[in-house]
């Protein structure tokens, strides 16, 4: 054969694999589709203590299939979800709608103006979100970025009265500052929505006794509107066992003031906090108008985050996923427990009797070339730290309070079990176990996911 034929036959070679590469990348394609549903209690309906709306709740909710699977990202504006919940609504997911329980991530914005959720039909809000998210799904690409933001803070300090372990903002503490931005766009390059994870107690509207997704809310608000359309902008709750908003000096003057009044009643609290804003005097001048300060703030706050994220989709998002792989894992660790015998907020050494093994579930969702990896407590900031420095994987996440609720209460890391912070004195788990159990945990399942990947 001639060298003319010799390169001709080349050329019809490359021509039709570079058909059947274009066939096999549109075959794989992620698709993408999102909703939100508001869940926000009727009058008639409204949580014991709760006096009204500041602002509404919702469940917002991702779908993503490839050709072989879909998985789901929920997060919905609670204070928490309870084991049960997760099991029932991943369990419908799975049978209703076609998405493997491993391949599901359900989040609590952990919001403190939101009570635990006790309403029949609120598993079939869930369900509604994703019915509506998967039917939304059409092709699109996965990003990734990350940008910084400086609105959370370590929450523990030496009281410099008492000298002692209490709450307000350690400039110096361990405080992972990041923002993680997954980007979900059609191949045009319209927004479908936005999975975002930051490591901060939305705790600024607690005492106000009013419905309010706090922070999370405020966030997600302002970047659903900056984007326009249909785009949904779903919060994930980073590890923010210790972090506070940086700008919450307004909870602790009221928390002065009700110390003062509960003492005129010969009733110390200096050592306890009661829940939500019982006790307080709304009356007074005062508290009104630190209230509404802390109303202003969550909206600054909140403002302030959503203007990161978008930073981060204009200038620091990544190439496309260079995979499509969807595929999700999850595993139980047990570590030594505990119970408390001794009352007291923060300060002191606790007195603990043993307890049963506490369990921990950890959970693993690879989306394309991102891992996102899930805890079902509240672990300190420098646990998930350490997870980011040793996953072999760039773009690594932790979200916590995800797939249940652990009976652990906090989840300090090792080295802060030395310190008689508020968490530490009420967490069920003995020290020494849980900040290598969840890392090498997490590693383990990144392990199964890069095999199947």
């Amino acid at each position: 054969m001639t060298t003319k034929y010799w390169l001709a036959a080349l050329c019809t070679i490359l021509v039709m694999s570079g058909h059947g590469y274009a066939r096999a990348q549109a075959d794989e394609v992620f698709k993408v589709g999102a909703a939100k549903v508001d869940i926000t209690p009727a009058a008639g309906q409204m949580p014991e203590g709760v006096e009204g709306v500041l602002d509404h709740a919702f469940v917002r909710a991702i779908v993503v299939e490839n050709s072989k699977t879909r998985a789901a990202l929920i997060t919905v504006d609670t204070i928490g979800l309870a084991t049960e919940t997760w099991a029932n609504i991943t369990s419908r997911a799975a049978q209703e709608l076609g998405i493997p329980i491993n391949n599901i991530l359900l989040t609590s914005t952990h919001t403190h103006a939101i009570p635990p959720f006790k309403e029949a039909d609120f598993e079939g809000q869930v369900i509604l979100a994703l019915r509506e998210a998967k039917a939304k799904a059409q092709p699109a690409r996965i990003r990734y970025g990350t940008g910084v933001s400086y609105i959370n803070v370590n929450r523990n300090i030496i009281d410099s009265v008492t000298h002692r372990w209490w709450e307000g903002p350690n400039y110096e503490g361990p405080s992972d500052k990041t923002v993680a931005v997954v980007n979900f766009t059609s191949l045009q390059g319209k927004p479908i929505a936005v999975y975002y994870n930051y490591a901060i107690h939305p705790v600024i509207t607690g005492q106000l006794d009013q419905i309010s997704a706090d922070i999370p809310g405020a966030a997600s608000a302002y970047i659903e509107g900056s984007l326009g359309g249909d785009a949904i902008a779903v919060w994930s709750t980073g590890a923010s066992g210790d972090q506070d908003p940086i700008y919450f000096q307004q909870a602790q003057d009221l928390r002065q003031i009700r110390i003062d009044d509960y003492a005129k009643r010969g009733i110390d609290i200096s050592n306890s906090m009661p829940r939500g804003g019982q006790g307080l005097n709304k009356q007074n001048p005062r508290v009104a108008f630190l209230m509404n300060q802390q109303k202003q703030m969550t909206q600054s706050m909140g403002q302030m985050l959503g203007e990161e994220v978008l930073h981060v989709l204009r200038t620091n998002i990544e190439y496309p996923a260079s995979s499509t792989a969807i595929f999700g894992t999850q595993e139980v660790v047990t570590c030594p427990g505990r119970n408390r015998t001794d009352t007291g907020r923060a300060g002191y050494s606790g007195t603990y009797v043993d307890a049963d093994p506490v369990p921990l579930r950890l959970s693993l969702l690879n989306l394309g070339d991102v891992m996102i990896a899930g805890v079902n407590g509240e672990p300190f900031n420098a646990i998930a730290q350490r997870l980011k420095r040793e996953s072999p994987f760039k773009h690594t996440m932790m979200v916590t309070l995800t797939n249940g609720k652990a009976p652990s209460g906090y989840i300090p890391n090792d080295a802060a079990f030395g310190y008689n912070t508020f968490e530490v004195v009420s967490s069920h788990l003995k020290p020494g176990c849980a900040e290598t159990a969840i890392v090498d945990g997490l590693l383990r399942l990144m392990g199964k996911a890069n095999t199947a990947r």
